[in-house]
């Protein structure tokens, strides 16, 4: 745990939170200033600022509980969003996944997506150095 992180204050309590769902691996809130009703954080109890700071042991639950969330409220739409860096808008350095319940198009997540046309041997590139980094 790190002594200055928001999340690792609300995991030992130091911070109250609106907890749905906490197991000995994971913790899940409710966002206290929503994007949506039902905005929901699900994270780690394991300290990481990153994705791949996380051992993978205390990833197993993460999108399970989220769509185990989803479905017990009911959301028929709704996005799971994970950010990683300050260009990625991560504003908390502790890993946290948002389930968003997306009821219109006003609530919710906005989204734009400015695809880029990429060359196939270029992307086959990226597939053959990625798989040997695994």
């Amino acid at each position: 745990m790190a002594a200055n992180c928001i999340f690792c204050k609300i995991i030992k309590g130091d911070i109250p939170s609106m907890k749905v769902f906490e197991s000995d691996k994971t913790l899940a809130f409710l966002d206290i200033n929503p994007l949506s009703y039902g905005h929901t954080l699900i994270i780690p109890k394991h300290h990481g600022a990153k994705l791949t700071d996380i051992p993978e042991e205390h990833l197993t639950e993460l999108l399970p509980i989220a769509s185990r969330i989803a479905k017990a409220s009911g959301a028929e739409n709704y996005n799971v969003l994970q950010n990683n860096g300050r260009l990625a808008h991560q504003e908390v350095d502790h890993v946290h996944f948002h389930l968003i319940p997306k009821p219109n198009e006003t609530e919710g997540l906005g989204i734009k997506w400015p695809m880029q046309q990429m060359e196939k041997d270029r992307l086959q590139k990226l597939v053959e150095e990625i798989k040997s980094k695994m």
